[in-house]
């Protein structure tokens, strides 16, 4: 796999398994220096973001074993975050117990009935929380569980989106990796698809725990393009509301994926989609070039569409980010 230090999204080839996927420059992920730099007061709105986090124990526990074989166990678990909420995930283990590593994954919208499948790494220890508001796990009363809904819930303000309760949530659901498996404390990775590849971009700037990511179509990066943008996915909601409220831009501008990802010094494997109707392209690449750190392209063919080499590229990116978490550059 071609690996890119720098922040030119040029020709890439990717191999990885015997597969080969190919991209064409040059994208139009164009971020500007304004984008990039986001409100004067973003990182310390993240800082009390984090903080606030910080403050809660996640008091982490196994709730129920669901499956047990002689590979793997995998149990759901229940670990407490901000706001006083609880939510639930899925912990897959080595059925030996030997873990010396941990990853955390995040699902897209419309959160998750299960955790995915398991990227492979040799003792690893994989969480897979839901987030707030989202099915089934994260379910909470007051926030819309629909994508369409839950993405406009508390957007009046930077202080009520429930963005910033999604991110911190991400930073407790690491604590409770930790604390559920300490042995891999040490070696901590974080993969996003979607929904959850734009939070991780927003939890990564000041995640120290978290060495290396992987982030699927992220969502989220370069507001300014995606309020000009249509596009079948939770976006369009924002887009609309943006039209009429306008409290709506000054709110997002502190969720910019993209913003937050010039932060992000760890190195970052980003799979980003050519065409995609839920994802606007412009955005993803976005994240990609915004990165501050070592990062790496995978571009795919499409993003939340089916198509005839689907299949194959998915096999490719499984393989790519095992290969990244397994063996990452050192960070910038």
């Amino acid at each position: 796999m071609t690996r890119l230090r720098d922040g030119a999204v040029t020709a890439v080839t990717a191999q990885c398994g015997g597969t080969r996927i190919a991209a064409d420059a040059p994208y139009d992920g164009r971020v500007t220096e304004e984008l990039l730099r986001g409100p004067e007061d973003f990182d310390a709105f993240w800082r009390a973001a984090r903080d606030e986090a910080a403050r809660v124990d996640p008091a982490p526990r196994r709730v129920e074993v669901l499956r047990r074989n002689a590979r793997e166990v995998v149990t759901r678990v229940a670990f407490r975050t901000t706001g006083g909420l609880t939510l639930g995930g899925w912990l897959r283990e080595p059925a030996d117990g030997a873990v010396d590593r941990l990853l955390v994954r995040l699902h897209g919208y419309g959160g998750s009935g299960g955790p995915p499948e398991a990227l492979g790494l040799p003792r690893t220890a994989e969480l897979s929380p839901v987030l707030r508001g989202l099915p089934e796990l994260g379910l909470v009363e007051g926030i819309p569980k629909v994508a369409a809904e839950h993405v406009l819930h508390g957007i009046g303000h930077r202080d009520t989106y429930v963005h910033r309760g999604c991110v911190q949530d991400v930073w407790l659901a690491v604590t409770a990796a930790c604390l559920l498996q300490p042995s891999g404390a040490g070696r901590v990775g974080l993969t996003g698809s979607s929904f959850g590849g734009g939070i991780g971009a927003l939890a990564l700037p000041l995640e120290s725990r978290a060495e290396a990511a992987c982030l699927d179509v992220p969502s989220f990066g370069n507001h300014p393009e995606r309020l000009r943008t249509p596009c079948a996915g939770s976006g369009e909601a924002v887009r609309l509301a943006a039209r009429t409220d306008p409290l709506v831009r000054g709110t997002i501008a502190y969720f910019d994926a993209a913003t937050a990802a010039a932060r992000v010094t760890r190195p970052v494997l980003i799979a980003a989609a050519r065409h995609d109707p839920v994802v606007p392209p412009v955005g993803q690449f976005a994240v990609f070039r915004a990165l501050g750190g070592p990062k790496a392209l995978l571009a795919l063919t499409a993003g939340h569409l089916e198509h005839p080499g689907r299949a194959a590229e998915e096999r490719l990116m499984r393989g790519a980010f095992a290969q990244w978490l397994r063996d990452p550059p050192p960070a910038g």
